[in-house]
């Protein structure tokens, strides 16, 4: 938890202006985020005994985050497109003579691009954001940056607060056979931080603030969540870390795992909030 909490100052700075460039900036980052986590998952998942194919799980990631991300018109392509990666992912299977080793290879080549393509929701996320109130204090940040912003926010504060708490107080560990270092009190720490910054990110992006009540633990908890698997998929790997690009805090997975599970669920709360 502290390498998570202290990559957090040198992963979210950078992060933040290209959020703040804007597009096309963000959505090429998230591109080579998807692009790198998935082959840094592809050896994760060979280190658990999957097979998997490289080029085609890459692919995959790029279709699935693409067809989250893209804008109505172009949905039907990215869609097609993740299908023909899935087709081409089952064919380049029956190369494998045992057929066990075949289908755990189209397995874990669909479960990469499944898995790590999912970042694309956060580009998602501001597509489907409501426009802002012409009062919001953010008003003149954008709905799309506006809700992006409060997501990294949220993962962030999480994180921090999840550290320091359980630094402090974090006697009683929870699911130490996944991770070591997860206790009560730095779960119950980082559900308050998160909630508190969803109060008042909701204030401020003109948004009913008894909402960051619901948003704060649910956006805190499946950040967590997030953390947990990429731990377990490490483990079952025999792996520390998803790879070494970032010199003392592991890879580019290590540093977006909460975002996989966290931007498609907010995603889909500011798609409901806006009907």
């Amino acid at each position: 938890m502290r390498q998570r909490a202290l990559s957090a100052a040198i992963f979210v700075p950078p992060l933040l202006l290209v959020l703040a460039l804007g597009e096309p900036w963000f959505g090429a980052l998230i591109a080579v985020f998807v692009g790198v986590a998935a082959w840094e998952a592809v050896r994760l998942v060979r280190g658990a005994g999957y097979p998997a194919v490289p080029v085609l799980a890459v692919a995959g990631a790029l279709a699935v985050a693409a067809d989250l991300a893209s804008l109505a018109q172009y949905r039907p392509y990215a869609a097609l497109f993740v299908g023909a990666v899935l087709v081409a992912s089952g064919i380049a299977a029956f190369r494998e003579t045992d057929t066990k080793v075949g289908f755990a290879s189209w397995m874990g080549t669909t479960f990469v691009a499944v898995y790590v393509g999912m970042l694309g929701a956060l580009i998602r996320l501001g597509q489907v954001a409501p426009p802002l109130p012409g009062n919001a204090p953010l008003n003149q940040l954008g709905a799309d940056r506006g809700w992006i912003l409060l997501v990294i926010l949220l993962v962030w504060s999480f994180d921090t607060g999840a550290y320091c708490v359980g630094i402090a107080l974090g006697k009683r560990k929870f699911l130490s056979h996944i991770s070591p270092s997860k206790s009560y009190w730095g779960l119950f720490g980082g559900l308050v931080a998160s909630t508190a910054v969803a109060v008042a990110g909701l204030w401020a992006l003109g948004q009913p603030a008894v909402a960051g009540l619901l948003l704060g633990p649910v956006i805190g908890g499946v950040a967590q969540a997030g953390d947990l698997a990429e731990s377990m998929l490490k483990r079952a790997a025999g792996a520390k870390d998803s790879g070494t690009l970032i010199p003392g805090h592991g890879g580019i997975l290590d540093r977006v795992d909460s975002f996989l599970f966290a931007a498609p669920v907010a995603a889909l709360f500011v798609t409901a909030l806006a009907r």
